[in-house]
Parts: structure tokens; C-alpha cells; sequence
């Protein structure tokens, strides 16, 4: 129901439009990239009208894999990366677990204790409680931790590791992310950086195999993620 929505007054096949947002998300195309490789295709579309596409769909993509994806372990690596938009230093807080698979990620204005035990929340929102939790030498990221370990008594206390060597893991995840952004040359809006961005996540985690390939999930998102399987 969710992607016949999605989809619904666009006058072109869904195949067509899901394999243009895919190959957006997972590469290091411009829209005038794929404006070009579809018109070699025999498919006339503006770019702005692949922009569109990108931004109607992709919302959709990630709230139907969020139910076929898979648990992830209770020992996580939290850190946040760089993200410009409008000129603009913004921060994309990210977690993996042991696995380096993707927990959660949230794009944020600034970089405090704020920002991080929001991000905290909705990772444990959609996970269970971790166990232990390993981050860099941010003040915050830790205060944030340590306010979960006070305020939630039914949980047993999260152990904190903060060691800046130890987080290279994270760091290492975040490169296929900033490598995808650079080539986008900065966000106009942060609505637009914020849909995009959980879009790339989305491709990330198909690469990483987060997702039960179930019977539902083919028919569903299987034409969108045919290529990674």
C-alpha cells in the first residue's frame, strides 16, 4: 500500500523510477549523470524531476526496510561525522554494532548533549539496550550515555569504553558515506540532506545484508535492491 502510494500520479514505470533513486543513492552520480545515462536508455526525464522522484521515494524505501531489518548485537560504536549543508557544518551521529552493521544515524544542527542522548534514545527506541557502548573523547556522547544509565533502572548499566583508537571501526563505516556526499558538493536544504542521507544509509545497509530477503520483502523491495543480492 505504502509504495503504490508512493508511486501513485508519476507517469513513468516503477521499475524505472526505482532503479534511477537506487542508482542515485548507491553511486557517485550527479543528476545530470543520470539524466544522460537514461536518456542513452531511451528514457527522456529532467533532472529535476529525478530530484523529485528521490525525495517522494525514498521516505517510503526506508520505513518498509525498517520492518525486514535484522537485530543487531548489544556492543556499539558511536560517533558523529561532518555533513555540509548550505555552507554549513551540520553532524550525522551514527552507530554499528561489533559487526559494523548500521544501528541508527540521525542528522543534527549542532553537537551537544542534546543532540547526542536524542540520538541515544532513538537507537535504543528501535533496539535493545546495549550492553557496552565505545565512543570517542566527546564530553557529550559520554554525559549523554551516562544520563540513560541514571534515568533507566530496569536496565542493567551500560558500560562505557572511551577510547579514541578504539573507535576506528566507526570511523572506517563512515567512509562510504562522506565518499557518496562529496560527490553531491553540499545540501540546499536540511530537509533535503536529511532524506538523502537516510536514503545512502538505506544502500549501506542493503550492501552490509541487514535485511531478511523474505518472501514479503521480495515483493515489496525486491526490485529495488536486485543488485546487491
Amino acid at each position: 500500500m505504502l509504495i503504490a502510494g508512493a508511486f501513485k500520479r508519476l507517469h513513468y514505470p516503477i521499475d524505472v523510477i526505482a532503479q534511477c533513486v537506487r542508482w542515485y543513492l548507491a553511486y557517485s552520480l550527479s543528476l545530470r549523470n543520470l539524466e544522460e545515462m537514461m536518456s542513452e536508455r531511451g528514457i527522456d526525464v529532467d533532472h529535476s524531476t529525478l530530484h523529485r522522484w528521490i525525495l517522494r521515494v525514498t521516505p517510503v524505501f526506508n520505513k518498509i526496510a525498517a520492518k525486514y531489518k535484522k537485530p543487531v548485537t548489544q556492543f556499539w560504536h558511536i560517533d558523529e561525522t561532518y555533513i555540509k549543508i548550505k555552507g554549513k557544518w551540520h553532524y550525522l551521529y551514527r552507530a554499528i554494532d561489533t559487526n559494523s552493521k548500521t544501528i541508527d544515524f540521525l542528522l543534527t544542527k549542532r553537537r551537544d548533549l542534546q543532540a547526542a542522548r536524542r540520538f541515544f534514545k532513538s537507537a535504543i527506541s528501535k533496539h535493545a539496550c546495549p550492553i557496552k557502548v565505545t565512543i570517542d573523547r566527546s564530553v557529550a556522547n559520554k554525559k549523554a550515555v551516562e544520563s540513560f544509565n541514571t534515568g533507566f533502572t530496569r536496565f542493567k548499566p551500560i558500560t562505557i569504553r572511551q577510547n579514541k583508537y578504539l573507535n576506528n571501526r566507526i570511523e572506517q563505516d563512515h567512509r562510504f558515506i562522506k565518499k557518496r556526499v562529496r560527490a553531491m558538493l553540499g545540501f540546499k536544504s536540511f530537509r533535503t540532506a536529511k532524506i538523502i542521507l537516510s536514503g545512502i544509509e538505506l544502500m549501506h545497509m542493503i550492501r552490509k545484508e541487514q535485511f531478511n530477503l523474505s518472501k514479503e520483502f521480495q515483493n515489496t523491495l525486491g526490485f529495488f535492491c536486485l543488485k546487491f543480492r
